[in-house]
């Protein structure tokens, strides 16, 4: 029997905002499990120099059959900033138009996501006492990362772009047809590797990795945490945007004397989010850090570029100066109208003053 060109496996990454934070140690407790040491990342311990500062809670979950009859194993993690990922796995041994094929029909279809949802609506409930804010609705996130551990002939990095640098450009951008030249070298400008062995070709929903088992581990974990940090920074956006929205609607009722006093209360709001938003953002950036590696810090910026991450951050700190901007503005208005107030009370007391010493009352 004639061996398989590749070997390896789909990841499948769904990931959900269910809430403001989640109380790691509580849920522990909740699932019965240990205190952690540090949380393995898929079958092999994380690296000693790239660590979470609170690694997530991890649970398994049982294998689900597809339409196709294939059978993928799963797993759910919980991470402290509140959001859910639902992991599944897929083997796969094959040619490369079979690879084409399997990326082009997963990207485009929706069962994962189907599964994905069910999987963590069932986790999310029983986790319910640990969640702080949850809420009514969950901003998600997919991505696809196609792992190859064996090729025939067990080709050196360069040699396999050289020679299958059209299928590597389908697979990551989920297209079952031969892309143009200039789509396929912006998918491949993407490639980073370390050793000349080893192959990463990330994409903004979809990344082409060429590593051992063991080598795959920090890549696929940077490409969720990337993946996780996009729907924070998707959250905030949308919080930001609504309120922004508010504080012009209050801004458009006027800036008499009533309106005046109406934007204190807005402004203390506002100045509430901006310090809320500020602090999960920091939680969120620093939940993750790289002890004296750069490649992996490289890798890391090159999946938080792809995938939207710096794009989204760069658009809500563009709102927390505008919101810190109205925030300051406000405060001012206020102020001039308070200090209106203290005035006319002045000329009050002033003038019965006078009107009682003029009227000879003692």
């Amino acid at each position: 029997m004639t061996e398989p060109q590749l070997q390896g496996s789909v990841l499948v990454l769904i990931l959900y905002d269910v809430c403001e934070e989640i109380r790691l140690e509580e849920l522990r407790k909740i699932l019965g499990m240990q205190p952690p040491g540090r949380e393995p990342s898929f079958k092999h311990p994380a690296p000693e120099y790239v660590r979470f500062e609170r690694p997530p809670v991890v649970e398994t979950v049982d294998p689900i059959a597809l339409e196709t009859g294939e059978t993928v194993t799963g797993r759910i993690k919980f991470y402290d900033y509140g959001v859910v990922s639902v992991e599944f796995q897929l083997p796969f041994k094959g040619d490369w138009d079979s690879l084409v094929d399997l990326s082009s029909r997963h990207v485009a279809g929706q069962e994962f996501e189907r599964h994905a949802l069910e999987v963590a609506r069932q986790k999310v409930k029983r986790a319910a006492p640990s969640l702080v804010k949850p809420y009514k609705n969950w901003l998600t996130e997919d991505y696809y990362i196609f792992h190859i551990c064996e090729a025939e002939g067990h080709p050196l990095a360069a040699n396999l772009v050289k020679e299958h640098g059209d299928e590597i450009a389908q697979i990551v951008r989920g297209e079952n047809v031969k892309l143009s030249d200039e789509e396929r070298r912006e998918v491949l400008a993407s490639c980073l590797s370390y050793y000349p062995s080893d192959l990463a070709v990330l994409g903004w929903n979809a990344a082409f990795l060429y590593y051992t088992a063991a080598g795959a581990v920090t890549t696929i974990q940077l490409l969720e945490y990337a993946n996780s940090q996009l729907l924070e920074f998707r959250y905030y956006d949308e919080v930001l945007t609504r309120r922004l929205a508010s504080v012009y609607q209050s801004l458009d009722k006027g800036t008499g004397f009533l309106a005046r006093w109406r934007l204190a209360r807005a402004s203390a709001r506002l100045h509430t989010l901006l310090l809320d938003v500020t602090e999960l953002t920091e939680r969120t950036d620093n939940a993750i850090k790289f002890l004296s590696d750069m490649f992996s810090a490289r890798l890391y910026r090159l999946a938080a570029n792809k995938v939207g991450v710096l794009d989204y951050k760069s658009l809500v700190q563009q709102k927390i100066d505008t919101a810190e901007n109205l925030y300051k503005f406000m405060v001012d208005q206020f102020n001039q109208g308070r200090a209106f107030v203290l005035e006319l009370m002045v000329v009050i007391i002033l003038i019965i003053e006078l009107v009682f010493f003029f009227g000879g009352k003692p």
